[in-house]
């Protein structure tokens, strides 16, 4: 990842409200929601909600499809591994056990039947 796209997306993520939709659609897991039913979740008016997508969108972290009437979003799940990666690619400096907790995390927090980590 260049470390540009990496400063856009911890950017768009850097916003108590797009922080929170993004996990939300995180944990949603490939289905995605409705806008309709993110704003519920969220609190967040219609006006905001949208300002939010669209940063998120943009930054590439979240992506979304047409059904019906409704608009559902998804999290852009190549691009948060990614961008995790690039986290933590010069991790550990010859030390692997600083850098273990994460992989533990990472096998914990991921479910084969949403998404493969």
């Amino acid at each position: 990842m260049h470390p540009s796209t990496a400063v856009l997306a911890m950017s768009a993520l850097a916003h108590e409200g797009r922080l929170a939709i993004f996990r939300l659609l995180v944990q949603a897991g490939p289905e995605g929601m409705a806008a309709g039913d993110i704003a519920r979740a969220t609190g967040m008016l219609p006006n905001t909600l949208s300002t939010n997508l669209n940063i998120l969108s943009g930054a590439v972290l979240i992506a979304s499809r047409r059904e019906g009437r409704s608009i559902i979003y998804t999290a852009a799940y190549d691009q948060m591994r990614d961008l995790l990666a690039f986290l933590i690619e010069d991790c550990c400096a010859g030390r692997p056990e600083v850098c273990a907790p994460l992989a533990t995390v990472a096998r914990g927090a991921c479910s084969a039947e949403v998404i493969s980590c």
